[in-house]
């Protein structure tokens, strides 16, 4: 495969580009905001949203709405998943985990789009921007959004900062599944209505579910490169079948979810629709078992985060009917 594709999947030869020290091709017609975008990975950022979405809705039914607090749960898990992102570039540069991909999405820092300094502060900017959204949370919440907060920035950084960094150890999934799932929309539920129970923590699992489906997808997509990286992923350990396995369980398990709810209350049956998104799972769930083609996956990963979004709006729309 030619040196071009490490740059991006999207037709990146159209682009005129210059050549690295270490021999990689960039694109110079790149705009700052475009090279931006490439680095924070938008197609991700649903991850950060749904559960926002699903608490807000649960406080919205439990008549606790606050705008200002969502406002703030929304911009303040935005940034923390921007700061990850953008972590997650510099580390693996730093580590030289990107030095062999050629598929998935442009890691802007190897391939000389930005300065170590320029993604650095972008970090810094980053999650700096989450803790200042986080002083109104707390300021609602008390302590235990205090510890929500710092423990989502630092396990962001320690994603793949360290020699302990989770994505290097196949902690990850674990740490994905609660922070985007239980603690998200736990958190955006309690700083609106000061109060939690089982039922939201039970409902901020399908939207860690799909974030952990999401995570296997580039982890199987990456299997090759990593094991070279020494990134010791469940899809390294275990495998590209185990890999195919998580994905299909975790969809298959969020997609639960509301049906478990319903049967554990019997209430909210018409948030039981949020369901039927397993029927569009089927698609993507044809393709990961079928190959690990990177163009193919990078699909996948896309239709993942969609499905994500779409599971949020169909679940909160039928949790206040």
């Amino acid at each position: 495969m030619k040196k071009e594709n490490r740059i991006s999947q999207n037709s990146v030869a159209s682009h005129k580009t210059n050549q690295t020290a270490d021999g990689n091709k960039v694109p110079t017609a790149f705009s700052k905001t475009k090279i931006w975008l490439l680095a924070i990975r938008p197609k991700t950022l649903w991850a950060a949203v749904a559960p926002v979405i699903i608490g807000t809705a649960m406080a919205y039914e439990a008549g606790s709405f606050q705008l200002l607090a969502f406002l703030a749960a929304l911009f303040g898990g935005t940034m923390i998943q921007i700061g990850t992102n953008l972590a997650n570039d510099y580390f693996d540069f730093k580590k030289g985990a990107d030095s062999q991909r050629e598929l998935g999405p442009t890691r802007v820092t190897q391939a000389g789009l930005v300065s170590q300094l320029e993604i650095k502060t972008a970090m810094v900017l980053a999650f700096g921007l989450a803790f200042l959204a986080g002083i109104y949370l707390v300021y609602l919440g008390g302590w235990p959004i205090v510890a929500i907060g710092i423990l989502s920035i630092t396990f962001g950084v320690l994603y793949t900062a360290t020699k302990l960094a989770l994505g290097y150890s196949g902690l990850a999934d674990f740490f994905v599944l609660v922070f985007f799932g239980p603690v998200a929309v736990g958190g955006t539920y309690y700083v609106q209505t000061l109060e939690i129970n089982v039922i939201v923590i039970l409902a901020g699992l399908a939207p860690g579910l799909f974030s952990v489906a999401i995570l296997t997808v580039n982890n199987l997509r990456d299997l090759d490169t990593d094991k070279i990286a020494g990134k010791k992923t469940l899809a390294v350990r275990f495998g590209a079948t185990f890999a195919k396995a998580e994905y299909i369980v975790a969809l298959a398990a969020a997609a639960l979810v509301p049906l478990i709810i319903y049967l554990a209350t019997s209430e909210h049956i018409k948030a039981t629709i949020a369901a039927f998104v397993i029927l569009l799972s089927l698609r993507p769930i044809r393709k990961v078992l079928k190959n690990t083609d990177g163009t193919e996956l990078n699909s996948v990963l896309a239709q993942t985060a969609q499905i994500l979004l779409l599971y949020s709006i169909l679940f909160a729309i039928g949790w206040l009917l």
